[in-house]
């Protein structure tokens, strides 16, 4: 009797416990930058930090509807793109960096394209406005005296950019994508040539952000979303082999080409976090809203200074 009393309270502690889990769903695409999102999920280490995370993977261009609805809570996206919602009415803070590009987001250009500035009056596929491929295929047009008013853009995500590059579509000159599919290009010269990545404009940088008002009703679920991420950075360094295989399973690579694709960007730990927000985030969000603006993607600046929280990352 005893025992069974005994088994009976563990039990109820065990789903008390569960029953105090933060619900919290999160929006993101299969790039290779946010795969250790969910490493921590798949890890359990969401779990341990009193978390019960949902995962949706949901386009870039549509990731700030998902939120503005209130299906999910939280996002990772580029830099950028949260100027963009936040501009548009799609209030959100942004409270750690997850990433950054170094290679991992390029240009590919058919072999007659000698230089970027040979794209005037060329087609180019790439994402939506307001996503990170354009906004990319902007900073490099701008960076060699053109604009995307001087291309042809036709939208297409970095999957089926990539597909239509190796594809050999006549139709298309040049087009934007990111890993893993860039390394599919790169494993077929023939298909195109990589002109230009971030190792060459070094502009592609990610964060995680919620909503103000998750943040404010659920501080201690904000702080373990933060600490689930830089767990799962600790366990990559750890034990790559095993973290590599999650987050390849996750977007159906094997642990071996999922090695591959993460070559070309950086985790960012706690340290590298607060380097970050201390002076960088700023600038980079001021000069990026200022090509926003020339691009025609928004049409005023949002309060700058309410773009992030950094009380997470200390």
């Amino acid at each position: 009797m005893k025992k069974s009393l005994i088994a009976c309270a563990v039990a109820l502690t065990a789903l008390t416990a569960q029953a105090q889990d933060t619900k919290v769903t999160i929006a993101i695409s299969g790039w290779t930058g946010f795969a250790p999102l969910t490493l921590a999920r798949e890890a359990g280490l969401f779990k341990k930090h009193g978390l019960d995370v949902t995962i949706k993977k949901i386009p870039q261009k549509d990731r700030h509807l998902a939120i503005a609805s209130g299906d999910v809570q939280c996002a990772a996206t580029t830099v950028e793109t949260w100027i963009v919602w936040n501009a548009n009415g799609v209030a959100t803070t942004q409270i750690f960096q997850l990433d950054k590009s170094y290679g991992a987001d390029g240009m590919v250009v058919k072999p007659t394209i000698t230089k970027i500035s040979d794209l005037k009056g060329k087609t180019v596929a790439a994402s939506a406005p307001g996503t990170a491929p354009y906004f990319t295929l902007a900073w490099m047009l701008k960076k060699n005296g053109l604009s995307v008013k001087d291309v042809k853009v036709v939208n297409l995500e970095p999957q089926a950019a990539a597909n239509a590059m190796i594809a050999g579509n006549t139709d298309i000159d040049a087009a934007m994508t990111y890993e893993p599919y860039l390394g599919a290009v790169r494993a077929k010269p023939e298909a195109g040539k990589i002109i230009a990545t971030t190792l060459d404009y070094p502009m592609i940088m990610d964060t995680f952000g919620c909503t103000p008002k998750f943040l404010a009703d659920n501080p201690k679920a904000a702080q373990g979303l933060a600490n689930g991420y830089f767990d799962a950075v600790d366990m990559i360094a750890k034990d790559p082999k095993k973290s590599f295989e999650i987050m390849g399973a996750d977007v159906k690579q094997t642990a071996e080409a999922f090695e591959g694709s993460q070559k070309y960007l950086r985790w960012q730990d706690r340290a590298a976090n607060q380097k970050f927000f201390a002076a960088e985030h700023a600038a980079f969000s001021k000069e990026a809203a200022q090509l926003l603006l020339e691009a025609g993607i928004i049409k005023q600046t949002p309060d700058m200074a309410k773009l992030a929280d950094t009380r997470f990352i200390k």
